[in-house]
C-alpha cells in the first residue's frame, strides 16, 4: 500500500472536535487526505460546556499527520449550514471521496440506569436529534458529490458491533439508528458505486475519559486500577485507521451496508494503534464474561451489567441460543 494512500482525495468529518472524530480526522490526514473538520466549537466559541477542544487544533493536527486540514464551523442540526459545507466543498475541492458521520453530543443527555418509562421525552428526542436527524441532514446533502461521481464511501460510527440492546432506550435509538442508516444508504447507493457502512470503536480514551479518569495519554495506564475494563482501552487514532484503511480499500464495496468494529478491521488491514498496541476490545470482553460466569463471589452491579450486555448480543444470534438461555439462567439467580 502507498505511505499516503489518500494523498488525492478529500474528506469531510462531521463531530471532529474531539474523541472519535479527531482520531479519524486524523488519520485521514495520516493517510494523505484534504479534510475538512467540522463541528460546533471553535476558537473564542466553545459549544460544549467544559471541553476546550476546538476545530482549529484538529486541523492542525491533520496537517501536522501529513494531510490538509480545513476546519469549517458548521451547526449539523441546522440545514442550510450543511447545504453551505459541501457548497464549500464543491467549489474549493471539486470533489468528496469519503464523508464521516461522528456527530453525537449525547452523553450529558443519557439517563443510565432508568427504565423507559421514566426517561425524559425532552432529552430523549434533543438526543435524537443531535445523534441521529444530523447523519441524515449530513449524509442528505454530501452524497450528491458522491453520486455524480460514481465513487465514495459514507461512514457512520455507533457504538457496538452488534444490533444488541445497549441498556438505555435513547441511546440504543440513536446507536443503533446510524447502524442502519448505513445499511438503508448501502441500498440506495448501491446502483452509483458509493459505500456506506457503520464502524465502532471499541472503549474509547477520548478526552474526556481520560479527564474523568484524572490521567493523561502518557499515563494512561494508572486508571487500570480504577476500571480493570481500561485495560482494552484504545485512542481514537485506532478507528481512525480502521476508516482510512477502509477508503484505501478498493474492494471496500464489498463490505456496503454492514457493521464492523476497529478491533477486527485491524485484524483484517493489519494495522496498530499509534501506542503500538492492537487492542481486541470484542474478545477481551468475551473473556471477561467468562470470568465473571466462573466466580464463586456474589457479582456485583458492573458484573451484571457485563453479563447482560452479552445476553443481549447472544439473544440475537441463532448460533449462540444455549449461551444465551445460559446467560438468563446466571442472571435469574443473581439479579
Amino acid at each position: 500500500m502507498p505511505e499516503r494512500p489518500l494523498h488525492d482525495q478529500v474528506a469531510v468529518v462531521a463531530g471532529a472536535t474531539r474523541g472519535a472524530g479527531r482520531g479519524i480526522a486524523r488519520m485521514l490526514g495520516e493517510a494523505g487526505a484534504t479534510v475538512y473538520c467540522t463541528g460546533r466549537s471553535v476558537q473564542g466559541r466553545p459549544a460544549t460546556p467544559g471541553r476546550p477542544e476546538t476545530l482549529e487544533e484538529t486541523a492542525e493536527l491533520v496537517t501536522a499527520e501529513g494531510g490538509r486540514g480545513i476546519a469549517v464551523r458548521t451547526d449539523h442540526t441546522i440545514e442550510a449550514e450543511v447545504e453551505q459545507l459541501f457548497a464549500r466543498v464543491r467549489a474549493e475541492a471539486g470533489r468528496l471521496d469519503v464523508l464521516v458521520n461522528d456527530i453525537w453530543g449525547g452523553d450529558a443527555l443519557t439517563e443510565w440506569g432508568t427504565p423507559f418509562w421514566r426517561l425524559s421525552i425532552a432529552r430523549g428526542k434533543e438526543m435524537l436529534e443531535r445523534a441521529v436527524h444530523t447523519h441524515v441532514i449530513t449524509s442528505r446533502h454530501g452524497a450528491p458529490l458522491m453520486v455524480e461521481r460514481n465513487a465514495g464511501l459514507i461512514v457512520e460510527v455507533t457504538d457496538g458491533d452488534t444490533f444488541g440492546y445497549r441498556g438505555n432506550l435513547f441511546y440504543d435509538l440513536a446507536k443503533n439508528a446510524v447502524a442502519r442508516l448505513a445499511y438503508a444508504m448501502a441500498a440506495d447507493l448501491h446502483a452509483h458505486n458509493v459505500t456506506a457502512l457503520a464502524v465502532t470503536p471499541g472503549f474509547l480514551r477520548s478526552e474526556a475519559v481520560l479527564d474523568h479518569f484524572a490521567v493523561t495519554e502518557a499515563s494512561w495506564r494508572e486508571a487500570i486500577e480504577k476500571d480493570e475494563y481500561f485495560a482494552e482501552s484504545e485512542t481514537p487514532c485506532f478507528v481512525g485507521r480502521a476508516i482510512a484503511a477502509l477508503a484505501a480499500d478498493p474492494h471496500v464495496a464489498g463490505k456496503s451496508g454492514g457493521l464492523f468494529s476497529s478491533w477486527e478491521l485491524a485484524r483484517e488491514y493489519g494495522f496498530n494503534d499509534v501506542d503500538g498496541r492492537r487492542p481486541d476490545w470484542g474478545s477481551f470482553f468475551l473473556g471477561k464474561v467468562r470470568e465473571i460466569l466462573a466466580r464463586d463471589a456474589p457479582p456485583d452491579e458492573m458484573d451484571l451489567f457485563v453479563v447482560r450486555s452479552r445476553l443481549y448480543q447472544a439473544e440475537l444470534d441463532p448460533a449462540a441460543a444455549g449461551e444465551a438461555e445460559r446467560l438468563r439462567a446466571w442472571i435469574d439467580r443473581h439479579a
